[in-house]
């Protein structure tokens, strides 16, 4: 594949320059402007300045119907999802519901296995449900398209509330929504509130809010405390993160505020637990290691073995026992590591053998779809989002499901609404897709045994509609040259005690180099000497083998290299071309 296009992002100066009078480091200032921050506010992480609760349609009925219950001492069934952002929600949830006053009797939970049950509330978890005696199904991450769900548990004389921030189904080219109790979603038609981005753990935290509202205006704490309920910040913030939403204003401050407490000490056992798992230091905590640490050892038991397990590590109160249940967590994604590697093996080897097609010339097709028999369907998603990142195209991965169909999950690229996809094949389709659903960026669908040749087909013909050549060419956005004077540990350390993430994302800087030396480490990464400027600079590309000019423009992230209790400022190489960039 061709070097990206590295393109320097756009700073207004009167922004970043109001941003520094406001008291901001110029280096922050000038990124926080190229973001998007007009004003110190935004930058103002505060509790106050969350979106208010009541801004979320149907949180207040949501706040009746759980204070009921509560005061009823009715049982409460959780729903959960079976990826991070599921498993935070589901604490978040039980844990949440404990503080305002229910009884560990009333509580109870199901989530789905991924291989058996498929996703959301179906007919399946609502009898899987019905030996724990609820009378309420609450949904977390889950349930904005579980119509048949929902049904059948009403039929059963349930009640039904639904919190979810996955887009609604659309049927015959109308919205359609679960005929449940209560729904909280900012994603669903009529809702106001400001930040359609909250992921699924942020929706539960918001609805306790709201619980916690209407239970003080029952009078619950005339003559009791208000119970805190920023305890659960850590656990919002872990699954916000591991969902991949785009951090905006209002979810930055829900990380940044669970951040502050993870660096405190002032976590969950299981939090504490999966960063001693992870090798990683609680006390200096970032986005980072949430998405590429934590996250993935959560979402690796819904992945291989069963989301029980994570839920569980994140619910327990006793050190020890999380600890255990932690390093379970570690051991299964050790074996996720090494199942996704032998899969990305082959998809890259199918790749590799569809761009011999003389029609391709050499580039990947609009779109791609791959199918293996012995792909394991809990990885799918990983080896889409790699090969996507790859060719920078559209991607796909199928693998047999236990019920004899396929299952695929996508990744997408800029300008390519993968869940708007999958609406049109299935409109110009009627019968291929037996379910699909999802978000822009990443979305997942189920194919009937013979459908794979036909939706890869139908994939490409809407791809080749939607993308032009601009589309297709893999943009990295910079942030120009770093100044030499703060080439430093102390600026690395500034900009890793910020938020960063999608849509918001990590500062990534561009430099003219001179490569001095080149050589392969760990036999997948390139160790690289360089001068830049007049100085000489560490830096390392990883997961890159070839070559690299002597002269060339440096896209690199910095990081803080440790070794024998010295600390280096090293790059970490995101791209180099010779081409000076537009």
């Amino acid at each position: 594949m061709n070097a990206p296009r590295l393109l320097t992002r756009e700073v207004p100066p009167r922004t970043a320059w109001a941003l520094e009078q406001a008291g901001v480091a110029p280096l922050l200032a000038r990124l926080f402007a190229s973001r998007g921050v007009s004003s110190a506010e935004e930058l103002d992480d505060g509790l106050a300045r969350l979106l208010p609760p009541e801004d979320l349609k149907g949180i207040q009925e949501a706040a009746r119907l759980l204070a009921d219950c509560i005061e009823q001492r009715q049982r409460i069934c959780l729903v959960a999802d079976y990826d991070c952002d599921g498993a935070t929600a589901c604490t978040v949830a039980l844990r949440g519901l404990a503080l305002l006053g229910a009884a560990p009797e009333q509580l109870c939970y199901v989530v789905p296995d991924r291989a058996i049950h498929g996703y959301g509330l179906t007919p399946a978890i609502v009898e899987l449900a019905l030996p724990q005696r609820p009378q309420l199904l609450m949904t977390v991450d889950n349930g904005i398209a579980s119509m048949a769900g929902v049904a059948h548990a009403k039929a059963l004389g349930l009640r039904v509330l639904v919190t979810d921030h996955h887009l609604p189904a659309m049927v015959e080219g109308r919205i359609e929504l679960p005929a449940a109790d209560a729904l909280v979603n900012p994603s669903q038609p009529g809702c106001g509130f400001a930040s359609k981005n909250l992921a699924g753990v942020g929706v539960a935290f918001y609805v306790l809010l709201a619980l916690r509202s209407e239970l003080r205006q029952r009078g619950r704490y005339d003559n009791a405390p208000q119970p805190k309920l920023d305890g659960l910040l850590d656990l919002v913030a872990l699954g916000t993160v591991a969902d991949v939403v785009k951090l905006d204003a209002n979810n930055r401050r829900l990380v940044a505020q669970g951040l502050k407490r993870m660096r405190a000490g002032r976590v969950q056992p299981g939090i504490a637990a999966l960063f001693t798992a992870a090798g990683r230091d609680c006390s200096r905590a970032n986005a980072f290691d949430l998405g590429f640490a934590l996250g993935p050892r959560i979402n690796a038991a819904g992945r291989l073995s069963d989301m029980t397990l994570g839920i569980e590590c994140l619910l327990s109160d006793d050190p020890t026992r999380a600890l255990e249940l932690a390093r379970q967590l570690d051991a299964i994604n050790r074996e996720r590591r090494e199942i996704e590697a032998d899969m990305r093996e082959q998809a890259e080897f199918k790749l590799d053998e569809l761009m011999q097609d003389p029609r391709l010339k050499g580039e990947p097709p609009a779109a791609l779809a791959l199918f293996e028999p012995e792909f394991h369907e809990g990885v799918v998603g990983i080896i889409a989002s790699r090969l996507k990142d790859r060719i920078h195209r559209p991607t796909f991965v199928f693998a047999r499901g236990a019920d004899g169909q396929l299952k695929g999950s996508g990744r997408s690229i800029p300008g390519f609404h993968l869940r708007d996809a999958l609406d049109l094949v299935s409109k110009r389709h009627p019968e291929l897709l037996k379910k699909f659903g999802g978000h822009a960026m990443a979305a997942g669908c189920t194919l009937a045994d013979d459908g794979f040749e036909r939706f890869d087909q139908a994939l490409q013909d809407v791809a080749a509609e939607w993308l032009d050549a601009a589309a297709l060419t893999r943009t990295l956005r910079t942030d120009g040259p770093l100044a030499p004077e703060l080439f430093t540990a102390d600026t690395v350390r500034a900009l890793d005690a910020q938020v960063w993430g999608q849509a918001f994302e990590a500062p990534l800087f561009c430099d003219r180099v001179e490569v001095i030396s080149q050589r392969i480490v760990g036999e997948r990464h390139l160790k690289l000497r360089l001068r830049q400027g007049g100085a000489l600079r560490d830096a390392i590309w990883f997961g890159h083998i070839e070559p690299v000019p002597e002269r060339g423009l440096l896209a690199y992230r910095l990081s803080l290299d440790e070794y024998q209790g010295q600390q280096r400022v090293q790059m970490i190489v995101e791209a180099m071309t010779e081409e000076a960039g537009a």
